[in-house]
């Protein structure tokens, strides 16, 4: 499920005095407070057709395209294309210059946006609130937007006298939260409240901060969702969060907040998802693939894309693969990138490697999950899923590649990460790749012989005649360290003290040394067949050969 988002928002009090048009504004923005999109875009749409020269309409009518936490490629292109057409009679224009560099931060170009924010500041001279606010919130709002370049922006705000909008605080404390920092977000939030005890969106924030500290924090955050809708029981978004946190939890409590959610947000397909969604929740299965194609009927050419989701859920949890399968491919097609997630991109993986043939692919879908993902233990999850496949079923070579990226991904990598990597990759002839991999495994546990004897292992995998004597240092390097608990070593140590029999007697020539190690071996294991077998080889000399018998006289 994905988070909820606040948007930027102006929940402003609709004075009888003020003119038509004001009202309709506030209209539009009053939807957007409360996450109601579709109907904030009926608004500002009227408006603009009315007046295509109404630039504070303009400018809203492009947000409500890319506020949305759901928001696709198509919306963002959408609201660029509104904002430049109008930058093109309007120039000087504060607020759509800032629109359109909140297109570019979206589009994943900063330079270009800062330019623009940079423009629309000093178009406004620094002295209009809600340019300043349009500007920050842009950098709260898109993932790559300056956080520390909105708290500098959205702080001149309040000088202004007269500036009585809750929302520049709310939007204030969001840039402190991506900051990291907490404490300042909370105090920004609590300014918000001191300006409109009823803004709710204030109250749901600061719940939120607690709510990312984990559930030993409920009490504290739920206490702030509760006041939230004390404050406004009609703002829909705490219900939405709430139905969100007790999804995978309590159902009972996530179905009554969903409820809740529906009788205060607009009618949508995406509602309807959410129903079948719940009922995937609760385990009814056949339910929830019934409510999602009726869904999927009712949607029309383009029914919501999730719902092709939450059926290949369901056929997945029924133990139907061929649905399931199905079911996934038409949702990837049908559904814009960046609403898919890693559990989508994994749970098709594991679909995917039920069917022989498709490792390939469901590794592609793995890679693209573990790009997403911003947890490591789900990035080590899903590559290890792969390895374990390839390992089932003995292809060693690509399990050690997925193991391996392990490694890349892993902070802290353990000995059992290096030897899976490591061993696989020797296992199956690689040894120029393998000896990295024990190589890595030495420098971080130094004091451990098996890192060392891999190494020396694999490297005797390619100087299989010892003529380059490429293993030597690494098995003496085994030996020192080994020796200081032989019993526990004593495997490496036994196969060590072998190469160096073979060696010296094949290579160098020299038996003693050769018989020193056989003894070696031998105060290890005194029954060790091959060492005692060598040693009487080497130390009793061969009989001379018979000389022929004389031929007997006929």
């Amino acid at each position: 499920m994905k988070k909820i988002k606040s948007a930027m928002l102006l929940l402003s009090v609709v004075f009888v005095s003020a003119s038509v048009k004001a009202q309709t504004i506030d209209q539009g923005k009053t939807f957007l407070y409360y996450e109601k999109y579709k109907s904030a875009k009926g608004v500002f749409e009227k408006l603009v057709a009315a007046n295509p020269h109404d630039l504070d309409a303009v400018y809203w009518l492009g947000q409500t395209l890319i506020i949305p936490d759901d928001r696709t490629a198509k919306d963002i292109a959408d609201a660029k294309a509104l904002y430049q057409k109008a930058l093109m009679d309007n120039s000087s224009s504060a607020l759509l210059m800032a629109g359109i560099g909140h297109v570019e931060l979206l589009e994943d170009k900063p330079q270009d946006a800062r330019n623009h924010f940079e423009t629309a500041l000093s178009l406004s001279l620094m002295k209009l609130p809600y340019v300043l606010n349009a500007v920050g919130f842009a950098n709260v709002n898109a993932k790559n937007g300056d956080a520390a370049y909105a708290v500098d922006k959205l702080k001149v705000a309040p000088a202004f006298k007269k500036m009585a909008d809750p929302d520049i605080y709310v939007n204030l404390g969001d840039a402190y939260k991506k900051l990291g920092d907490g404490g300042k977000a909370q105090l920004a939030y609590e300014q918000a409240i001191a300006l409109n005890p009823k803004y709710a969106r204030a109250y749901y924030r600061i719940g939120k901060i607690y709510q990312t500290q984990g559930v030993a924090q409920e009490e504290i955050y739920m206490k702030y969702y509760n006041q939230a809708i004390t404050a406004d029981p009609a703002y829909a978004p705490v219900y939405e969060n709430l139905y969100n946190l007790y999804y995978t939890t309590d159902v009972k409590k996530s179905a009554e907040y969903l409820d809740k959610y529906l009788a205060n947000t607009d009618d949508n397909p995406k509602n309807c998802y959410l129903r079948a969604s719940i009922l995937y929740a609760q385990a009814l299965y056949p339910d929830a693939i019934k409510k999602a194609d009726e869904c999927i009927g009712a949607g029309g050419t383009a029914p919501y894309p999730k719902l092709y989701g939450i059926k290949a859920y369901a056929y997945n949890k029924s133990g139907d693969s061929v649905n399931a399968k199905a079911s996934f491919e038409k949702y990837f097609q049908a559904a814009d990138p960046t609403i898919i997630g890693t559990g989508d991109y994994t749970t098709y993986a594991s679909v995917l490697l039920k069917f022989p043939g498709n490792d390939s692919l469901a590794g592609t879908y793995i890679d693209k999950a573990v790009a997403l993902d911003t947890l490591e233990v789900n990035k080590v999850n899903d590559l290890k899923t792969m390895a374990a496949s390839y390992e089932a079923q003995k292809k060693y070579k690509a399990a050690a590649d997925w193991y391996n990226k392990v490694l890349s991904v892993k902070t802290n990598p353990g000995k059992i990460d290096f030897y899976n990597a490591g061993y696989n990759y020797f296992r199956t002839g690689n040894y120029e790749t393998a000896i990295p991999v024990f190589n890595a495994y030495s420098q971080k546990y130094p004091d451990d012989a098996f890192g060392y004897y891999m190494s020396a292992k694999s490297k005797w995998g390619i100087d299989t005649l010892m003529v380059q004597g490429l293993a030597n240092a690494d098995f003496e390097k085994t030996i020192s360290v080994g020796v200081v608990d032989s019993v526990k070593y004593k495997p490496q140590l036994t196969g060590s003290y072998k190469y160096f029999v073979a060696y010296y007697a094949n290579i160098k020539k020299d038996i003693p040394t050769a018989v020193t190690y056989c003894d070696k071996i031998l105060f290890l294991d005194p029954t060790d067949a091959d060492a005692l077998n060598n040693k009487q080889a080497l130390t009793i000399p061969a009989k001379p050969a018979k000389s022929a018998s004389p031929a007997k006289k006929g």
